[in-house]
């Protein structure tokens, strides 16, 4: 019998863009059994092969039984694997059925039809910034605002509520939280949503995410207002760190933004480079799914009921390219992890990879000279975060 590791320590680093100290390490011999913080073993596979294979693989599921990465500190689940509309918990065709209609509203032809007004918030909240003068703090000029607003306006979501979604949202991704505390969170969103969505239903219009929810679909109201709640949630806090912390890798390597200022119009192709070493060199845990089956990954076999942890570190496997531990903006694009793969794969992408473009690209054309206030290093992070991120990115131009 395999005895588990000891997880590193998570959020120690020894420095804010590289992963955990010593899990890539710990974990370089193939997939290994280790134990959490929170008590729960897993196999981490972070090998860019096994990660494709766990996360394709029907015999293994999300979270049935309880997710390792979404409990309190006493061990109690924060979310019900049962919970009405919480596509992150199903798997096959209940997952299918709650998955399909809402990939209608991130089409890339929508996504592309969003552009101009994403535009116009990057332009309006650097107009802000610029007026303010420098030393300004990006992530609240910027890096929030952006894709918090996006997401609230394609689900149709009022104005005078997006600022109460954006604080909550944050909220729910704190790790420190009780069960309670984040029921009451999502309850707070569920009370300004339900009229939103019974407003949607009685005028029977399907021009925003929400409308097409209510009106072209079968879903029930609890399933409707958990859906909003994780789109909201997750539409702004994941794009908002990434934002953030692509900034931050530019400000460390000025010979990789030369390339992204030389050539703006392949921000595209540079968003997935900057996606792919981003994600990998934050390492750590990663995509978590049980085995119900014997399976085996990388020569490992994993029993049935064993969780199985796929860390992102996939992204810096030499079998997904060469020189994979750098980052390369004249690489062409690969087929990172970045965004997951598999059934589960990240159903904003199209959305978040129009905001990081544009964000990014207009950020460095329109302030050519912006660099970091303090040194990256003692800036502040968001160690107590699901998502990690910049929680400040002081600049000066």
């Amino acid at each position: 019998m395999t005895e588990a590791a000891v997880c590193p320590v998570l959020h120690e680093r020894d420095h804010p863009l590289h992963g955990p100290t010593g899990f890539a390490e710990a974990v370089s011999d193939g997939p290994v059994k280790m134990l959490w913080p929170n008590g729960v073993e897993a196999w981490v596979v972070s090998s860019y092969a096994g990660a494709r294979q766990v996360l394709s693989d029907p015999r293994f599921v999300t979270r049935k039984g309880g997710h390792p990465e979404m409990r309190t500190d006493s061990g109690e689940p924060v979310l019900d694997a049962d919970q009405p509309g919480n596509i992150n918990a199903i798997d096959g065709e209940a997952h299918l059925r709650l998955r399909r209609p809402l990939s209608r509203g991130f089409m890339v032809k929508r996504m592309n039809a969003l552009r101009p007004r994403i535009q116009q918030i990057v332009d309006e909240h650097l107009d802000v910034m610029e007026a303010k003068g420098a030393p300004a703090d990006l992530v609240t000029s910027l890096c929030l605002p952006l894709p918090s607003l996006v997401i609230a306006e394609l689900l149709g979501v009022p104005p005078e509520h997006q600022e109460l979604f954006q604080v909550t949202a944050t909220d729910i991704f704190g790790k420190n939280g009780s069960k309670d505390e984040y029921v009451a969170h999502a309850t707070k969103l569920a009370d300004v949503l339900a009229p939103i969505v019974a407003g949607k239903k009685d005028a029977g219009t399907n021009d925003d995410l929400i409308g097409l929810m209510v009106n072209d679909t079968d879903f029930s109201m609890d399933e409707l207002i958990f859906l909003c709640i994780g789109l909201l949630a997750a539409g702004h806090e994941t794009t908002s760190n990434f934002l953030g912390l692509f900034t931050l890798h530019l400000f460390e390597q000025p010979e990789q933004r030369a390339i992204l200022q030389g050539d703006p119009a392949r921000a595209d192709v540079m968003v997935e480079e900057l996606m792919r070493y981003t994600v990998g060199h934050l390492g750590g845990a990663g995509l978590t799914r049980r085995a119900t089956a014997d399976v085996e990954v990388d020569g490992v076999l994993i029993k049935a009921g064993d969780w199985v942890s796929v860390s992102l570190l996939a992204n810096l496997d030499e079998e997904l390219c060469p020189r994979a531990a750098e980052l390369d903006l004249d690489r062409e694009t690969v087929s990172h992890l970045g965004f997951g793969f598999g059934p589960h794969q990240c159903l904003g992408a199209n959305l978040a990879r129009a905001e990081l473009q544009i964000g990014l690209r207009t950020l460095f054309t329109r302030f050519p000279n912006v660099r970091p206030a303090v040194p990256v290093t003692q800036m502040s992070y968001r160690t107590d975060m699901i998502t990690y991120g910049a929680a400040s990115i002081p600049v000066e131009w």
